[in-house]
C-alpha cells in the first residue's frame, strides 16, 4: 500500500489533541524569578523531561523556573545514566576490540593494558561538559535555575529547600512535575554503592570485579554488566524471568542471549534473590528457583541490582493537594498531562509509559505547547527502545508475540547483517533487522534491528511508521551503498516481497 494513501488518517489518529489554557503567556520581555513574583511555568525536575520542557516554554514567552536539587542539571540520564553509561560502554568496547578484533585487521598490538582512572576521567568529561551545557542552555533562553528539591506547599506554590541552606516559596500559575525515577530495591538486599552497588555505584568502580553478579536482565544491567565483562570480570546475570528482556522481539533475544554469551556473559535465569549479605570483600546471594526449590548460594566482589526503577514521587508533598495516583505509584494524568488538580501536570518517568529520557523530552514539549493552546503530541506506539551493547538492540511498535496476543493477522520479514557489504567489510556482521507489518495493507507495525549502530538506524523506522509507510513504501526508497541501512531495505523487500542479497 502506498504511503500517500495512509498519512492523513494515521497523523490524525496519533495527535494529542491540542488544549487551550485559561492563560496564554505574553511575548514580551523574559526575567527571572524575584521573591513573591508569579512564574508562569515551574518545572519541578532538571533531567530531560524537565530541562526541555523549561527551554520549550521559556521559547514560547512563558516566564519560566526549573528546580533542580541534584546541583547539577540533566538529572539521572546525564549525571548517573544514559550518558556515563554509554561513555564507559564505548571505552570498554574500544578494549576489547583492540584485544580481540584488530589483529585480523592487520592491526597489532602489543603488551595491551588500560587505565581505570584515565576511563573514568574521560567518562566524568563528558558527563561534565553536558551538564555544564544545559546550565548554559538554560541562562541564554532567561530561565531561572533555582537549585534545591521541589515539594508542593499548596497547589499554584512550590517549596524549595535550597542547597545552599535556605528556602523559599515560588508562586506559579501553572507546575510541571518532572522529578524522574529511581532504583527499585529488593528484599535482603541493601544498597551500599561498594560492593552492593545499582547503576550510579557500577558507573564509578575503582578496581575491576573478579567477579560480578546482575540482578535483573533488563536494558540496564545488560549495558553494565558487558562493560565490566569487557574489561575482564566473570559476569552472571540473575533473572527472576524465563527470559532477558521480555519485551524484545522473541527471536531476535534469542539471538542477543547467544550472543552475548559468547562474550563471557552467563545467564542464571528463573531465579529469585532471597538475600545478599556483605562478609568481608566478597557478598553471598542466596537464591533459589522462581517457583521455589532448593537454595543456594552464589559468591561475587559486586552485586549490581538493576530489578527496574520507579517513579520519583515520594517527596514531592503530591498527597499535601491530593494528586491521584495509579495501582503502580504513576502521576495519573489525561491526554494533555493535567493531573486531577488544576494547573499541576506531570511528564516523563512519574506517568505511564516507557522510563526513557527521549519520551521524557517529547512529553514536555508536547505538555508546553498545549499550555501554549498548540498541538502538542506524543505517540507513545512509535517510542524506540535501545540497547546499548554490542552489538546494540533497537527496537519500534509490535512484535511477532504482541501481534499474536492482539489478534492482529501480520506477516514478517527479517536480512541478517552476515549478507550486508558494509558489516561484512567492517567484519561486524551479528544479528539481523526484521520487520513485522499488517497481512493485508502492508504497513508497517514493527521494526527489530540488532546489530552494528541499531541505534542509528532504528529512527528511520520509527518515521516510516509515524507516516504510516508499508514495507513496499521502504523497499522503494534509495539506500546509499554500502551501508548498514541496505539490511533495512532488504528487511522491507524480504517482508512484502522477497530479498535480492540473500
Amino acid at each position: 500500500m502506498a504511503l500517500r494513501a495512509l498519512v492523513g488518517g494515521l497523523r490524525s489518529a496519533t495527535r494529542r489533541t491540542a488544549v487551550s489554557n485559561t492563560y496564554l503567556p505574553s511575548l514580551t520581555q523574559f526575567r527571572g524569578f524575584a521573591s513573591g513574583e508569579q512564574q508562569d511555568i515551574v518545572v519541578i525536575g532538571g533531567g530531560p523531561g524537565g530541562y526541555v520542557a523549561a527551554i520549550k516554554a521559556a521559547q514560547l514567552g512563558f516566564k519560566v523556573t526549573c528546580v533542580e536539587g541534584r546541583g547539577s542539571l540533566g538529572g539521572t540520564c546525564l549525571n548517573v545514566g544514559c550518558i556515563p553509561s554509554k561513555a564507559l560502554l564505548n571505552s570498554s568496547h574500544m578494549f576489547h576490540e583492540a584485544k580481540h578484533s584488530m589483529e585480523s585487521h592487520g592491526v597489532m598490538m602489543k603488551d595491551l593494558s588500560f587505565d581505570i582512572n584515565k576511563m573514568m576521567a574521560q567518562k566524568n568529561k563528558a558527563v561534565k561538559g553536558l551538564t555544564a551545557g544545559v546550565e548554559g542552555l538554560l541562562k541564554k533562553n532567561k530561565i531561572t535555575y533555582a537549585k534545591g528539591w521541589g515539594s508542593f506547599k499548596s497547589p499554584t506554590e512550590v517549596e524549595v529547600a535550597g542547597l545552599d541552606g535556605n528556602n523559599q516559596t515560588i508562586s506559579a500559575k501553572n507546575v510541571i512535575i518532572a522529578a524522574g525515577s529511581e532504583v527499585i530495591n529488593l528484599p535482603g538486599v541493601t544498597i551500599d554503592e561498594e560492593r552492593i552497588v545499582s547503576s550510579t555505584g557500577a558507573l564509578a568502580l575503582k578496581e575491576i570485579p573478579k567477579k560480578m553478579i546482575v540482578i535483573g536482565g533488563g536494558y540496564i544491567g545488560l549495558e553494565m554488566g558487558s562493560v565490566w565483562s569487557r574489561l575482564g570480570s566473570e559476569v552472571t546475570v540473575v533473572e527472576f524471568l524465563n527470559t532477558i528482556v521480555p519485551t524484545m522481539d522473541g527471536e531476535l533475544r534469542k539471538a542477543f542471549q547467544r550472543t552475548l554469551g559468547k562474550q563471557g556473559l552467563k545467564f542464571k535465569l528463573n531465579t529469585k534473590v532471597k538475600e545478599a549479605k556483605t562478609e568481608g570483600n566478597m557478598v553471598k546471594l542466596r537464591v533459589e528457583p522462581s517457583k521455589g526449590g532448593d537454595e543456594e548460594t552464589l559468591e561475587a566482589d559486586i552485586v549490581l541490582l538493576s530489578a527496574g526503577r520507579k517513579p520519583y514521587v515520594d517527596k514531592l508533598g503530591l498527597d499535601k493537594i491530593g494528586v491521584e495516583l495509579d495501582d503502580r505509584g504513576r502521576i495519573k494524568v489525561d491526554d494533555h498531562f493535567q493531573t486531577n488538580i488544576k494547573g499541576v501536570h506531570a511528564i516523563g518517568d512519574v506517568i505511564s509509559g516507557p522510563m526513557l529520557a527521549h519520551k521524557a523530552e517529547e512529553d514536555g514539549i508536547a505538555c508546553v505547547e498545549q499550555l501554549a493552546g498548540k498541538g502538542g503530541h506524543v505517540n507513545y506506539n512509535n517510542v524506540p527502545l535501545i540497547i546499548y551493547t554490542h552489538p546494540e538492540v533497537a527496537s519500534v511498535g509490535l512484535t511477532e508475540e504482541q501481534c499474536k496476543e492482539q489478534g492482529i493477522k501480520y506477516k514478517s520479514g527479517k536480512f541478517p547483517f552476515l549478507a550486508n557489504s558494509r558489516a561484512k567489510t567492517v567484519d561486524d556482521t551479528d544479528g539481523m533487522v526484521k520487520f513485522v507489518a499488517d497481512a493485508t495493507t502492508d504497513k508497517v507495525l514493527g521494526a527489530h534491528i540488532m546489530g552494528p549502530n541499531a541505534g542509528e538506524l532504528i529512527p528511520e523506522c520509527v518515521l516510516a511508521m509515524e507516516y504510516g509507510a508499508s514495507t513496499e513504501d521502504i523497499a522503494r526508497s534509495t539506500h546509499g551503498h554500502p551501508t548498514l541501512s541496505e539490511a533495512i531495505k532488504e528487511a522491507a523487500m524480504a517482508t512484502y516481497d522477497k530479498p535480492i542479497h540473500m
